[in-house]
């Protein structure tokens, strides 16, 4: 992950000044903050609202190379069953953990997050560990029954929906005989 996509602003929520850790390995700072979440975090099925809340709690702390940022984030995602085509919503607690190098670390072959220069970008390490904890295939709850395939009822509304079942023409004649091998009906 880099920060450098876009020019980092003191007054962004996810945008964190680390001058009170200075450069002493071993310096702490607790972080608990509530903010709104950016666009576009999520998929077509299912993401983070624009502007609902997520919860931050997290454990800055200086280490030789930059500042080890780790913790949990706390979000409401919202979408659509996957079975159902329901809306739904669910809430997530997503562990993150992440390295932001010195702007004038050593470069390694990692693709690291980087400082500039007192500041560390939370942003894309909040969107990327959401979207990786986003459900490939989300459920409003997990024992949805989903769709009648035959005319698209949903089946978590009406659990006894039934068709007749269709008898294919090719086999329509056999229909009219029974198991014991005389005319009629079975």
């Amino acid at each position: 992950m880099s920060s450098a996509t876009r020019p980092l602003n003191r007054r962004d929520p996810l945008v964190i000044d680390t001058h009170d850790l200075g450069r002493r390995a071993g310096a702490m700072r607790e972080l608990r903050t509530s903010t709104e979440a950016p666009e576009g975090i999520g998929s077509d099925v299912i993401g983070v609202p624009t502007g609902s809340p997520i919860r931050l709690d997290l454990k800055l702390e200086s280490v030789v190379e930059g500042v080890l940022v780790t913790g949990t984030a706390e979000v409401e995602v919202a979408g659509q069953c996957g079975r159902c085509l329901e809306p739904m919503e669910q809430q997530l607690e997503i562990d993150i953990q992440e390295l932001y190098l010195y702007p004038d670390a050593e470069p390694d072959d990692t693709e690291a997050s980087r400082m500039e220069g007192e500041l560390l970008d939370l942003e894309p390490l909040v969107r990327d560990e959401v979207v990786l904890e986003l459900p490939f295939m989300p459920l409003c709850r997990p024992d949805c029954a989903g769709l009648c395939p035959d005319c698209g009822a949903n089946l978590n509304a009406d659990p006894e929906h039934t068709h007749e079942s269709a008898v294919d023409p090719r086999w329509g004649e056999l229909a009219g005989w029974r198991a014991d091998g005389e005319p009629g009906r079975s």
